[in-house]
């Protein structure tokens, strides 16, 4: 299982995410792209005389991906008024969280990071030289770090047109919450390049189950925006009709609302 090795990614995990204790929410935002960015990194570190040019990509790509999404989130914090106002109201609770719930929440999510880096840990620690499986994950990955990226785009554009209405328009007529589905798809990448590489029950374990986590925060994160968005916007026909016609994460899918409508 390489855990005599993997100690020191969870280390470096937890040490990047902690940033959550500052404000709850980072643990699940700007230090999760810092803990996947610097446990990749840490990982490549460890096994340097293994590294050959398809680990180095994927590497590559786990930074790109915590970079852009931990420094996407910083400057949307320091620049948006309105989305620190909506912080602000998902952050807030009657009394401060208590310590041991803060470091209950941080044990967790540097667990989960660090088995989202474990697909190409395994790769490095089971010495896998194969090229077309990774590549292919690679480019998986790719395609949805760029959707990410483009959705986080075209939405910090119409909503600065348009303050006052969801995002509707590019990729956001395909579906209501195509960051996520961005999300989901990197992932998946990230899976499927470990294909020839995991071996044992462990390892297939470890790939999988980050896997799924990251597909249920995903859900469950679109069912909480909606919420939001039906408490603001519920009254207004122009969203009505649009959430009623345009699937919330998945395209294709006639899935429309994660929430009860009344």
């Amino acid at each position: 299982m390489g855990f005599e090795l993997m100690w020191m990614i969870l280390l470096v995990c937890a040490v990047a995410c902690a940033v959550g204790f500052k404000k709850f929410v980072y643990f699940l935002s700007i230090g999760y792209g810092f803990a996947v960015a610097a446990g990749a990194v840490a990982t490549g570190i460890i096994f340097w005389d293994r590294l050959n040019w398809v680990t180095v990509l994927l590497i590559v790509l786990f930074v790109a991906y915590g970079a852009r999404l931990s420094g996407f989130l910083l400057v949307r914090e320091l620049k948006s008024a309105s989305y620190r106002k909506t912080l602000g109201e998902v952050t807030k609770t009657e009394n401060p969280m208590p310590i041991f719930v803060l470091a209950t929440i941080w044990v967790c999510v540097s667990l989960l990071y660090t088995a989202q880096v474990s697909p190409v840990f395994y790769r490095l620690y089971n010495g896998s030289a194969d090229v077309v499986v990774p590549l292919i994950g690679a480019a998986i990955s790719v395609a949805g770090l760029v959707l990410e990226s483009l959705a986080d785009k075209q939405k910090s554009e119409q909503k600065k047109n348009n303050p006052d209405m969801v995002a509707t328009q590019g990729l956001y007529k395909l579906v209501r919450c195509p960051n996520y589905l961005g999300e989901i798809i990197f992932w998946t990448g990230v899976l499927v390049s470990a294909f020839t590489t995991l071996s044992g029950v462990g390892q297939w374990m470890m790939a999988i189950v980050a896997w799924v986590l990251i597909v249920f925060i995903m859900c469950n994160g679109a069912q909480r925006l909606e919420k939001r968005q039906m408490a603001r916007y519920g009254s207004d026909k122009a969203y009505n009709d649009y959430a009623n016609k345009t699937p919330i994460i998945f395209p294709f899918v006639p899935l429309y609302h994660l929430n009860k409508q009344k």
